[in-house]
């Protein structure tokens, strides 16, 4: 299915390291087990619901997992529910953190629970003699949403902050959340003196290791079923999986590693999109109008110098989407 392949030069790095994933089971996090355990680590990994088969199965199925994955189940609100996993580790990767932009969603639900996770994990850490560093997924989501508009001359790097009053405001609770979580972990880890990097990726697409759908994948599946009857009008900065999963681990490996990075390999028009996808599966339910030369669309753009820093080289925008389609295909999440 996918044309992108793991770099055998790095597969022993990790060799007699225990490191932990919190929130395994999603969609980035299950492609940095995959590249942990390729890499020889020893991966706790934690889960809200071992029970569950669409938390556990697909982990248990990756390479290495028989014999370095290990199980946890934990919860981002309750105190200490991280102390198990992370104990012993001497690398944490905590990506857990609620994902919900529907119409229902509450700043409880969502803010309140981002923020008391981080805080909780990162009390686990500082619990744990063996710690080296802490790598927390965060999101552009924390530094793009700003009350006036972004212009195409922009520039966005890493001493970029979300608008906190806005997003409150606008009521955009995963905005919210992950400027807040991202806030009170910078605090605690420099209170406690834990070192800790933080990664920032923009919309990420590439294939699907859960059998699950997530937030991200969905718009893609959202674009092409408008991109049949009317003009999707939106600008989308855009990140392969698996680039997002490698930038975790450079993070974690590379003692130069500090403070925040953007992960952004591309900024694209909505319509590019669909013509590039119309392009890749000309079978594909898309208008005609992709399909002819379309006037390009000024699009801002977000810094790669730091990100690059990390050693990322980011795929090429047609291999993430045709990934990103094919795995959708294949699970029938999309049908054509």
């Amino acid at each position: 299915m996918t044309t992108y392949h793991l770099k055998e030069e790095a597969r022993m790095s990790g060799e007699g390291k225990v490191v932990c994933v919190t929130g395994a089971s999603g969609y980035i996090a299950s492609w940095l087990v995959k590249l942990l355990l390729h890499r020889g680590y020893t991966v706790h990994a934690t889960v809200r619901n071992l029970k569950d088969p669409s938390k556990v199965s697909h982990l248990l199925e990756l390479d290495g997992a028989k014999e370095r994955l290990h199980l946890f189940e934990a919860d981002l609100v309750e105190e200490n529910s991280f102390d198990h996993a992370i104990n012993g580790c001497e690398g944490v990767f905590h990506t857990a953190s609620p994902v919900d932009l529907s119409p229902s969603a509450t700043k409880v639900g969502v803010v309140d629970t981002a923020v008391k996770g981080t805080l909780n994990v990162l009390g686990s850490c500082v619990r744990t003699p063996s710690l080296k560093r802490v790598v927390v997924t965060s999101s552009t989501a924390s530094i793009l949403f700003k009350r006036d508009p972004i212009t195409p001359m922009t520039v966005i790097d890493e001493t970029w902050y979300t608008d906190k009053e806005f997003a409150l405001e606008a009521k955009q609770w995963y905005v919210l959340s992950k400027v807040l979580a991202e806030e009170a972990g910078w605090k605690y880890a420099e209170e406690n003196g834990i070192d800790l990097v933080s990664l920032h990726p923009a919309l990420v697409i590439g294939p699907l290791l859960q059998p699950t759908l997530n937030a991200t994948s969905k718009v893609i599946i959202d674009l092409v079923k408008e991109g049949k009857d009317g003009l999707p009008n939106g600008i989308y900065p855009v990140v392969d999986v698996r680039d997002v999963a490698n930038a975790h681990i450079q993070a974690f490996e590379l003692p130069s590693a500090r403070g925040r990075y953007c992960l952004v390999a591309i900024t694209m028009h909505s319509s590019q999109v669909l013509k590039i996808a119309s392009r890749l599966f000309p079978s594909l339910p898309i208008s005609d109008k992709y399909k002819d030369d379309l006037p390009a669309v000024a699009t801002y753009q977000v810094s790669q110098e730091k990100a690059k820093s990390l050693g990322i080289n980011y795929t090429s925008f047609d291999v993430s989407l045709k990934d990103t389609i094919e795995s959708l295909k294949e699970k029938n999440f999309l049908i054509f």
